[in-house]
């Protein structure tokens, strides 16, 4: 037992990836420790999944920015903590603020001007803030219709969404509109895998599909069907299905609608 300690201890040290964070049957929380090599066919968005991290602020902590390239034999630390900041909120509230304020200073002295300027300000400012309130809203859709085998569970025997029976090759469909951020088998315990971006918030997962019909990158609407339901890391032909908010697996059925 000694030996196995020792040898896990030199693993970390020289450079091999975080151990013992691949099994899906494990209940992980995000991890801020080791580090961890990238490997061909990962993205920062399958990485930060594996370690239950946010890929922004995963990518922060490593000094990755948009649109979060990363290049096989690169080095993540885990160990550090990066921040989540909102890009396109910050960049609009940039752009519409300064008009705003230089359109009041001239008022005492334009005589025409003040009025539109006045009333145009509102009308800019009301749809931005409308729309910083909606970036989380995603329009969520069932990804197939057979039976729940195996709800979300935190405890005891965990499992970080649902699984749903199926036969092999019934459609696996997007469950709201995004991109396919990963397309791949990279993650163990979850087979042929597909992670689909659907804004600042949230991804949703598709694992054990037997044939992967997206490719990442690839821009997908809430029905497109997206793979085959298949058995690909699994004992029967089955969809696993995740919602993860800021990088947290949460449980579906709160945002999937009812039946």
């Amino acid at each position: 037992m000694l030996l196995v300690v020792l040898l896990a201890l030199t693993a970390l040290v020289s450079g091999c990836n975080t151990p013992a964070l691949y099994q899906d049957d494990i209940y992980n929380p995000p991890v801020y420790w080791g580090r961890h090599v990238v490997k061909p066919g990962e993205t920062l968005y399958s990485i930060a999944w594996r370690y239950g991290r946010d890929y922004r602020e995963l990518g922060s902590a490593n000094g990755i920015k948009p649109p979060w390239h990363l290049k096989a034999g690169q080095v993540l630390r885990l160990d550090l903590r990066g921040t989540v900041t909102s890009g396109r909120q910050t960049k609009a509230v940039a752009s519409k603020a300064p008009p705003t304020r230089t359109a009041r200073a001239p008022a005492p002295t334009a005589k025409s001007a003040p009025k539109p300027t006045v009333t145009r300000a509102p009308d800019k400012a009301a749809p931005l803030a409308s729309q910083n309130q909606t970036v989380a809203r995603v329009n969520w859709r069932w990804p197939h219709v057979g039976t729940v085998i195996a709800g979300y569970s935190s405890s005891g025997k965990v499992n970080k969404g649902i699984d749903i029976a199926g036969k092999a090759g019934d459609a696996v469909r997007a469950a709201a509109s995004g991109n396919v951020v990963y397309a791949g088998n990279g993650l163990l315990g979850y087979g042929n895998l597909i992670i689909v971006n659907h804004n600042e918030h949230y991804l949703s997962a598709y694992a054990h599909n037997r044939k992967i019909l997206v490719q990442e990158g690839e821009d997908v609407k809430a029905g497109q069907v997206i793979a085959e339901l298949g058995s690909s890391g699994a004992e029967r032909p089955m969809l696993h299905f995740e919602i993860r908010k800021n990088g947290n697996p949460v449980d579906p059925a709160h945002y999937l609608p009812r039946r």
